[in-house]
């Protein structure tokens, strides 16, 4: 899912939109069919200068005088075609995931667009070079991402010897 605009998203609104993406993978894909990443974090703080608005209550507040008020929740500031949500799945489960984001985008403001990547999971790599690289010996699998092999270093990692 991308973002189409520049906003701020607040963190119960991620946590929404996880929550519906993850109980309709669930229940569509499977628990072990899928691997979604939140790719947005809540790091900006919200801050408020609370201040008493009733009859007689001039005496109690400052006015702006030391305004930088407590914390009350926190926020992701999101740009222009930024990555929000990512899902890894296998190919019978597209349908499922693009449904599932799609659900996840009405818990946002703004407008969001929902990509299917061409890409081999959460890499930069794409499918065919992927393919290529692992038959090559140059990818080792390291998780939810993988580790490509240079052409640097001492002989004995690069050398296979039978």
């Amino acid at each position: 899912m991308i973002s189409l605009e520049r906003e701020q998203i607040s963190s119960e609104a991620l946590e929404a939109a996880r929550v519906a993406a993850n109980k309709y993978m669930f229940k569509n894909g499977g628990k072990d069919s899928f691997h979604m990443r939140i790719r947005a974090h809540p790091f900006h703080v919200l801050r408020i200068n609370k201040m008493l608005s009733c009859a007689g209550a001039d005496r109690l507040q400052t006015g702006m005088r030391g305004a930088f008020g407590k914390p009350t929740g926190t926020t992701a500031r999101v740009d222009i075609d930024q990555i929000l949500i990512s899902i890894r799945c296998k190919e019978q489960h597209v349908k499922s995931a693009v449904m599932a984001l799609k659900r996840a985008k009405f818990k946002f403001p703004g407008r969001q667009r929902i990509a299917v990547s061409r890409n081999w999971g959460f890499t930069a790599l794409s499918q065919e070079d992927y393919k290529k690289k692992k038959d090559q010996g140059l990818v080792v699998s390291a998780g939810s991402h993988i580790k490509l092999l240079k052409n640097k270093g001492p002989l004995s990692s690069l050398l296979t010897f039978a």
